[in-house]
């Protein structure tokens, strides 16, 4: 498993917070989804033989927050 820990701008609410871990949490692959508000923040664990980073990326990005 890899940890990545994605530095994320426009996250502000429990919306985005949702938007974001179900979104992400719903890839092939991904094996948690944490967001932190506070930190503009979001950490993931993930089979990178299921799953790429920039996949992962791109459904937050998807999502309508920018990945720093």
């Amino acid at each position: 498993m890899e940890k990545v820990t994605l530095n994320v701008e426009g996250m502000s609410c429990g919306h985005c917070v949702k938007a974001v871990e179900g979104s992400v949490g719903k890839l092939n692959g991904v094996a948690s989804v944490k967001v932190s508000l506070e930190n503009k923040s979001v950490d993931v664990e993930y089979n990178a033989d299921e799953v790429t980073l920039e996949a992962i990326k791109e459904t937050i990005d998807d999502q309508g927050y920018d990945v720093k």
